[in-house]
């Protein structure tokens, strides 16, 4: 059993996330990746979230969760990123429910406590915290979607996809230009067939600044 993309969905998630986030500074292509969790129908979804950091992309995994019946999990490092997360959260889109929040200063002991992830978000500007995250995720038997957000730093730093999935197959990965680089892996599905990584989805992506349009596949 893998995860199956539901273009519906996706559509869905799309338009709901480019309303909320319309009157954002930093878009992020939240809306991207808000039609991404949802269309691939992911049921648990978790990202890493830094103070300071944009809340557009955040905002996206919400509409997600509750288009997709998700449970949506946010780890943060301190209370008072906890507080700014929520509090951004319900600003920007009054979600009938709040994303779960989970503080760790290290998020190692906080990922082995979360099992089956389909969909998980970093960012790379906090590299250490990202790193933890992606080193100790517990992705589910259907396979995976992982996104790394201002990914063009993690290149540059050396970090590779394989070294830090080590037991886990990636069947594809892509590089978004927009927003400092957006770095998405697809994790295959456990004792998953060769005929897997045969198949694409193709994704078409209007940057909203810019007006630039992308289509890439996953």
């Amino acid at each position: 059993m893998k995860l199956v993309w539901s273009p519906e969905t996706a559509s869905k998630a799309y338009v709901d996330t480019v309303k909320y986030c319309e009157n954002l500074g930093t878009p992020d292509a939240a809306e991207l990746i808000s039609a991404m969790a949802a269309g691939w129908n992911a049921k648990l979804i978790v990202e890493t979230w830094s103070y300071g950091d944009a809340i557009a992309s955040s905002v996206g995994l919400n509409v997600a969760s509750q288009h997709a019946n998700a449970k949506h999990i946010c780890i943060v490092q301190n209370t008072l990123s906890e507080s700014s997360y929520l509090q951004a959260i319900q600003e920007a889109s009054s979600p009938l429910n709040l994303p779960e929040t989970i503080v760790a200063e290290e998020p190692q002991s906080a990922m082995k406590e979360i099992q089956g992830i389909d969909f998980l978000v970093v960012d790379w500007r906090n590299k250490e915290f990202a790193a933890g995250a992606l080193r100790n995720a517990a992705f589910g038997s259907r396979g995976a979607v992982v996104v790394c957000r201002n990914g063009y730093s993690r290149s540059a730093s050396g970090f590779s996809w394989t070294r830090a999935l080590r037991d886990r197959t990636i069947v594809r990965k892509v590089t978004l230009p927009v927003t400092g680089g957006i770095e998405i892996a697809h994790v295959a599905a456990r004792n998953s067939g060769k005929t897997e990584s045969k198949k694409r989805r193709w994704i078409k992506h209007v940057h909203q600044s810019s007006g630039e349009e992308h289509v890439f596949s996953i």
